[in-house]
């Protein structure tokens, strides 16, 4: 089953590496989509592929990589957009 979703992670997520860890942890999983930086602060993501593959890329979000401080991940179920690839968005 084909699962999309968009994240938004708030926290001490910018300036400690999450979209490069982010974008290896989609490859290890095997999902497509984005992941990037926004102004406020936080990281925003879409995620789309199997739909377990996309819940283990939840997972991950809720913690990020070592130096992040996650304090609150919200996620919305979305439409998927047929991604061949997870890239990171600048």
């Amino acid at each position: 089953m084909s699962r999309a979703v968009t994240v938004k992670v708030t926290g001490r997520v910018q300036g400690v590496s999450f979209r490069w860890y982010a974008l290896q942890e989609a490859e290890r999983l095997g999902v497509r989509g984005w992941v990037r930086n926004e102004p406020d602060g936080s990281v925003a993501a879409h995620v789309e592929g199997d739909d377990r593959a996309v819940e283990s890329m939840v997972e991950w979000c809720r913690n990020g990589p070592s130096y992040a401080a996650v304090r609150h991940l919200a996620v919305t179920e979305a439409q998927p957009t047929g991604a061949d690839a997870f890239d990171i968005r600048y």
